[in-house]
């Protein structure tokens, strides 16, 4: 049988968990419809979705239309849970998504639309709500055209709109309009189909037409639209015959290598760490032997082995680790493979399936199983721009407040956890409020953890200014380790990450000293020299030595003439940070792109307040009498414009923002506090470190 993962995707409140019911209504997988201000829907399982209604974990459930197991996965619609579609895209064959016919395109809607066609993840189009009033189904496909993409076909019309009457109709070959924009829109992605539509627009058959239609929505170069209603299940059975139509459904490959990627974690009963895994090739059998952590496909999310944050600040790290995965295997305990409803036990993971793994005691999100899979494009969301402190309301559960922060970081790996070992603070970087208030529910219900935050602050970063280089060597009066490090720090290309590179022989030292250097270069890197993390350089190594295990005659080892794996951590936070003074940093904040659409007459008062803000607004655009606005504005800045807009525009005004690039700070360069023994200061840190500071 063959196997369709897919994804259903929409803004918040567009009706995307509603569909989902529905459709597993109509394959016969529940027998009864859940509501979602009832609570009682099958894909939102936590006490908070169904207290709230809205969508915070991704949740996957099975069914079969004809001869293929559809894998479907609800995601999140709120911008604020941005993190838990970006796992899921990358393990997706094609996605549904959600457009309401009331509220038409929304903000979210244009961010995961940008994301799917850069990604060319087949995509169908589904405009839900046509049963409601206010429903309008030409201006909803107009938004689509305008603002998602154009290369769309709609696949029908509606009937009885804004009525519980309301009905899908699909067009045929009996509908000339349909069978010429069709023609029109194939043929902008097909040479030879508009040579012959150029030579005569009639002449193409129907059959032909349809064909090339799922050829390419296949690849993701067309989008079919379709109308209905989940409440009503109008439209629904017609959408469902264009999964297996319009979405690549396969097999996998069986028989080759191993390849599956983790896309989430959770954890069970027992607090056992449980893997969701996309198989794209080979088998994943129970009993079987795997690295313990599995390789790393892809950026962890930023978080080291102690839950803290390792800052990932757009996209992934870059890092060409010396060896891949960790150390240990873990053996496969049990397996769950998605196949109708909820996931059954079985006794492996096959290719192209979606199953759950017991035993992999370190597993992370972005975790490769075997070997990378091939012809996946990466994919890269904004990284959280907010961060904010975390304390206890009782002092006695500290250590519970840690413990549950690092569980919820460990299944949402771009939430950053930081712990100031100096301040006694816990600190998490987070996308927006929202997502503070459900953290905080979340520590309440599930912990018994009640938490107070602190007013969210913006999350800066440093890039290298130039190139420095420092090294110290082994023996010499000013050095009170066993160890000799040189490492140079080199700007990067932006967003290329962080990469940690040797120019002196592998074999001229133990790898494990090696692995420390590299290591506690990836920790160090976390706070510059005004406490941001540091991303887009190059580290190299320059010089290396050390002395071998000695002992005494007669006697045990001896530390005092023999170099440790600690020397070379405690040596390289003073070295990298030596070399990344004399290159110097540049601090840069976030930066949204934002799209605004207001009344024509609010475009005076609206536009010294941009000013103030620091916006830069591009030339307004007039459509009817509205008038819409591009530009960037600091991140800092978007929450008091979205504070500010309704007053200005008469509640009329509409924002839209979301993260677009860094540019370095101008005036006052910020700081944030440092949370390790400060290697900045030579002195303070061998204090602290060594217990001693050597004579000069």
């Amino acid at each position: 049988m063959r196997t369709l993962n897919l994804g259903i995707l929409a803004h918040v409140d567009a009706g995307k968990t509603s569909l989902t019911e529905r459709l597993l209504h109509s394959a016969g997988v529940i027998d009864e419809i859940g509501s979602v201000d009832a609570g009682s829907t099958q894909t939102d399982s936590l006490a908070l979705e169904r207290q709230r209604g809205i969508t915070i974990k991704s949740a996957v459930v099975s069914f079969v239309v004809g001869d293929v197991t559809v894998n479907l996965i609800d995601t999140p619609g709120h911008p604020d849970f941005i993190a838990e579609v970006e796992r899921v895209l990358g393990v997706l064959d094609g996605t549904v998504l959600v457009v309401s016919a009331v509220e038409g395109v929304q903000a979210q809607t244009r961010v995961l639309m940008r994301a799917l066609r850069r990604l060319r993840i087949p995509t169908l189009i589904f405009v839900n709500k046509t049963d409601r009033a206010g429903a309008h189904a030409r201006r909803a496909l107009a938004g689509i055209a305008e603002r998602l993409t154009p290369s769309i076909v709609a696949m029908g019309t509606v009937t009885g709109l804004g009525t519980a009457g309301c009905a899908f109709r699909p067009y045929g070959r009996d509908d000339p309009p349909f069978t010429a924009r069709l023609a029109e829109v194939l043929a902008e992605h097909d040479e030879a189909l508009l040579a012959e539509y150029v030579r005569d627009e009639t002449g193409l058959s129907y059959r032909r037409l349809r064909r090339d239609l799922a050829a390419q929505a296949r690849r993701g170069l067309v989008h079919p639209v379709f109308f209905g209603s989940a409440i009503t299940g109008a439209g629904v059975a017609e959408l469902t015959a264009g999964l297996t139509r319009f979405l690549p459904a396969g097999r996998g490959d069986a028989a080759g290598p191993v390849s599956g990627t983790v896309f989430k974690v959770e954890r069970g009963p027992a607090e056992e760490k449980i893997a969701y895994v996309r198989m794209f090739s080979g088998a994943v059998h129970v009993r079987d032997r795997l690295p313990s952590g599995g390789g790393r496909g892809r950026d962890d999310g930023g978080r080291d082995d102690g839950g803290r944050d390792r800052g990932r600040a757009g996209g992934g790290s870059g890092r060409a680790l010396l060896a891949p995965g960790r150390e240990g295997e873990s053996k496969i305990t049990a397996i769950s493979v998605f196949e109708r409803g909820p996931a059954v036990r079985r006794d492996q993971v096959r290719a192209g399936q979606i199953g759950k793994l017991w035993g992999l005691r370190d597993v992370r999100i972005g975790d490769t199983l075997g070997v990378p899979p091939t012809g996946r494009p990466r994919h890269r969301f904004a990284p959280p721009t907010l961060e904010t402190v975390v304390v206890p309301r009782r002092p006695a559960d500290k250590g519970a407040l840690h413990t549950a922060l690092s569980q919820l970081a460990e299944q949402d790996p771009l939430i950053g956890l930081r712990r100031d070992d100096v301040r006694g603070e816990l600190l998490l970087s987070l996308y927006g409020e929202v997502q503070k208030e459900v953290i905080q529910a979340t520590l309440a219900s599930e912990y018994g953890v009640e938490a107070g935050f602190s007013a969210s602050t913006t999350i800066c970063i440093e890039r290298p200014a130039g190139t420095g280089a420092a090294y110290e060597i082994i023996g010499t009066p000013t050095n009170p380790f066993l160890a000799t490090i040189g490492l140079r720090v080199d700007p990067a290309p932006a967003d290329s990450g962080e990469a940690f590179r040797l120019e002196v022989e592998l074999g001229s030292m133990p790898f494990a000293f090696f692995k420390a250097v590299e290591e506690t270069v990836t920790e160090t890197l976390r706070q510059g020299i005004h406490g941001w993390q540091v991303i887009d350089c190059v580290v190299t190594m320059t010089h290396s030595g050390y002395w071998p295990r000695q002992s005494h005659a007669h006697a045990h080892f001896d530390k005092s003439m023999s170099s440790t794996a600690g020397d070379f951590r405690n040596l390289t936070r003073l070295i990298l940070m030596s070399a990344l003074s004399r290159a110097g940093t540049t601090v840069h904040e976030p930066v949204h792109l934002f799209h605004l659409e207001i009344p024509a007459d609010a475009y005076g008062p609206v536009l010294p307040v941009l000013a103030r803000l620091r916006a830069v607004p591009g030339a307004p655009a007039m459509r009817g009498s509205l008038c819409l606005l591009d530009g960037e504005i600091p991140a800092a800045q978007v929450r008091e414009l979205e504070e500010q807009l309704p007053a200005l525009t008469r509640g009329e005004g509409v924002l839209e923002a979301g993260f677009g690039h860094y540019q370095p700070v101008r005036g006052a360069v910020p700081s944030r506090p440092r949370t390790d023994h400060n290697p900045l200061n030579r002195e303070e840190y061998l204090l602290r470190v060594a217990r001693r500071v050597p004579a000069r």
